[in-house]
């Protein structure tokens, strides 16, 4: 049977705790979406796949993702113990990871979710924070009986063929498997989640008009839009009925209008695996084959989401203060800047393109008064100041770690105090300047 198209229902849970009178909120999606249409109107309706040359309308998810917090954040790495009374399962944990931040935000290349699981994990009673997960972080997870390590770069990143001690990521994966420590990575999914790594990052720019660089979009099954008209009510009711008949048209979508002829135009939503078997039985009436049309349908944007931002600072800083404020954001005593061809210290910067980590791919050609990464090439570095951009570099790692802070404390508004959510103290870029 048909399902009937109406909107997009949500249904929103805020988790709300009370930290230095600020207050944490964590909206989740419902998986479902329900749908409604009328055969007696036109209808715009839900989309799969990114085809960027269709037009349509559709509602869109509202914001999944947690808010930015306010402008006085800690870079200060603090251990942040709180004396838990009890533990929690793994994959309870692993359930308020994924809400956090979705993996489906995570980019396609990357690898992403729980990377190590123990055969019989242990209760969580001590979760590691760390941005990367070293030799160094191993040893402290190990000395302090942690139980789940949490590395935002993935520290298994390509296959394995064998599990040796000559290799450095492969000895950290046998230890975390003897010691029974589970490691989950969330990666690029912090970087796209709104509220993530690059909003916290432009955000020691101070307040503006945010925008995403490179927008995420709603993950689901692939779907087709079929347009096809029938030359009357009587012919379009035989089609359908053989329609659902197909393995899953209770998915589908349909909406008519009735043109100036007395017949119908008809658009219908499916699901790829029932495109062949709707696409024959279109095919064998006349009428509908000479008028089918077949396309991609669009996945709906999610807002606030994706990889990099663009801020329009409300008030305009000069490139000396910009270096400033990104100095005190990150806890950094030194950043490296390049000037854009004719700016100056003085010069006056409104736009500001950040994107945490080796940004170069997001934001380069970005028209922006000044770029914020954590590391470019000499080249694209040129590239843009021959375009009149500045440019401040942090280091990788540095343009991530500081995100660590508010993490832990959006974790412990959702698990209160029944784990440990601890910040290592090893964990620091490898490269200084001395």
């Amino acid at each position: 049977m048909f399902t009937r198209l109406s909107g997009n229902l949500l249904r929103l849970s805020c988790c709300i705790s009370f930290k230095t009178s600020k207050f944490l909120c964590s909206p989740q999606l419902s998986a479902s979406q329900f749908c409604s249409f009328h055969f007696s109107s036109s209808h715009s309706f839900f989309t799969s796949l990114l085809v960027p040359h269709l037009s349509f309308q559709h509602p869109l998810p509202s914001r999944s993702c947690f808010p930015v917090l306010g402008s006085d954040r800690d870079n200060h790495y603090l251990s942040g113990f709180t004396h838990p009374v009890g533990h929690m399962d793994l994959h309870k944990v692993l359930k308020v990871l994924e809400q956090l931040a979705p993996l489906s935000l995570a980019e396609s290349w990357d690898n992403v979710g729980l990377l190590v699981e123990p055969t019989n994990p242990r209760p969580i009673k001590t979760i590691l924070l760390t941005n990367d997960l070293t030799a160094a972080v191993m040893d402290e997870a190990v000395a302090m009986n942690c139980d789940l390590i949490v590395s935002y770069h993935p520290p298994l990143f390509r296959p394995f063929k064998r599990l040796l001690q000559k290799d450095w990521k492969q000895r950290l994966a046998v230890r975390a498997i003897e010691g029974g420590i589970a490691i989950f990575s969330p990666h690029t999914s912090w970087d796209s989640v709104e509220g993530g790594v690059n909003d916290w990052l432009v955000g020691g720019m101070g307040s503006g008009q945010v925008s995403v660089l490179s927008q995420a979009h709603s993950c689901g099954p692939q779907k087709h839009r079929l347009e096809f008209s029938s030359m009357n009510e009587e012919e379009l009711n035989s089609l359908l009925e053989q329609l659902r008949h197909i393995e899953g048209s209770e998915t589908f979508q349909c909406s008519t209008v009735r043109n100036e002829s007395g017949g119908q135009q008809v658009n219908l939503t499916c699901n790829s695996s029932a495109l062949t078997a709707a696409v024959q039985i279109l095919l064998s009436n006349p009428h509908a084959s000479k008028s089918l049309n077949i396309t991609q349908v669009q996945q709906p944007p999610l807002l606030g989401c994706g990889q990099g931002r663009l801020s329009v600072l409300d008030e305009p800083v000069s490139v000396s203060t910009a270096v400033q404020k990104m100095k005190t954001h990150l806890g950094l005593p030194h950043l490296r800047l390049a000037l854009g061809d004719q700016q100056t210290l003085d010069s006056m910067v409104k736009t500001v393109a950040v994107c945490a980590g080796s940004g170069a791919s997001v934001i380069q050609g970005v028209k922006a008064d000044l770029y914020i990464t954590g590391e470019m090439s000499h080249h694209e570095v040129l590239d843009a100041v021959s375009n009149g951009t500045s440019v401040i570099l942090s280091d990788h790692s540095n343009s991530e770690r500081g995100f660590l802070t508010v993490f832990r404390d959006r974790l412990a508004a959702q698990l209160g105090d029944t784990v440990n959510i601890v910040i290592s103290q090893r964990d620091r870029d490898p490269l200084q300047v001395i």
